[in-house]
């Protein structure tokens, strides 16, 4: 994210909150909910890609290179990491990246003498930065970001361009919807006060139709049909939070309602 696409009082907004990252009864306690039905979804496309591409033997991400855009304090980064991916975790705001690396020095699995030290690594920097120094990445991953950034179109741009030919790339947001604003703002926000006022700005939510258009047609990675995409370069499911059980999992494909509120987005780049 360049100046083009940071939102200042976002980041702002953000590291005042950095401290309470790895609280799980804090700020962000419905992320840590949420982060094993993610980290599942990615790890079960990935390997459905890498098994049907003659690897039956994978069973996590070892040999991937993986970036973690808008990483905050580090959930989906560390996890990626454990699955064998090496990878690269930004942000914007310095102070959550102070947080993710000072949880991880904290991990024995991370710290000096760890076995995944050098699996996981921590910049300040955006995503706009990396693309001006060429990176490119098997797996990139920006997960309740989009919705947080200006100028989203420049920012899927540089997503896009971060992913290797043949490579991942992983959205996660929530829909422009009636239903999403009476449960992420009204309930959430200013009823049940889960995450704090202002945390959420219902007209930069993004619908899932629109998330396809844009790789119909800005980025055409998908093919230009009125049909849903092919199962091989791209799947969307729904995340539905049940607050009896206090737990996320994923929709069913194809229900009602399914993809109103949050949901998760995987892409295939084409290889030519």
């Amino acid at each position: 994210m360049s100046a083009t696409t940071v939102n200042a009082d976002e980041i702002a907004h953000f590291s005042k909150l950095s401290d309470q990252w790895w609280d799980e009864r804090g700020e962000f306690s419905m992320l840590h909910k949420l982060n094993p039905v993610r980290v599942g979804f990615i790890r079960d496309r990935v390997l459905r890609v890498r098994h049907d591409e003659g690897n039956p033997d994978a069973m996590d991400l070892t040999g991937l290179d993986a970036l973690d855009i808008g990483c905050g304090g580090g959930l989906l980064s560390e996890s990626l990491a454990r699955l064998g991916a090496k990878t690269l975790a930004i942000d914007a705001s310095e102070s959550n990246i102070r947080v993710a690396k000072a949880h991880a020095a904290r991990d024995p699995a991370f710290n000096s003498q760890g076995s995944l030290r050098r699996e996981l690594e921590y910049r300040c920097t955006t995503s706009h930065d990396l693309v001006e120094e060429g990176r490119q990445f098997d797996l990139v991953c920006s997960l309740e970001v989009i919705e947080h950034v200006d100028n989203p179109a420049d920012f899927l741009d540089s997503c896009a361009a971060l992913v290797k030919p043949g490579g991942h790339l992983v959205l996660s947001t929530i829909a422009r919807t009636p239903l999403a604003y009476f449960l992420t703002i009204l309930m959430a926000e200013r009823v049940l006060g889960m995450v704090s006022p202002g945390t959420h700005s219902f007209s930069k939510y993004v619908n899932a139709s629109e998330l396809l258009e844009f790789f119909h047609s800005r980025v055409p990675w998908l093919p230009n049909t009125s049909s849903d995409p092919p199962s091989h370069l791209a799947e969307v499911r729904g995340m539905i939070y049940n607050p009896l059980s206090g737990t996320w999992r994923l929709a069913p494909r194809g229900a009602p309602l399914a993809l109103d509120c949050n949901y998760i987005l995987w892409l295939r780049k084409p290889v030519s």
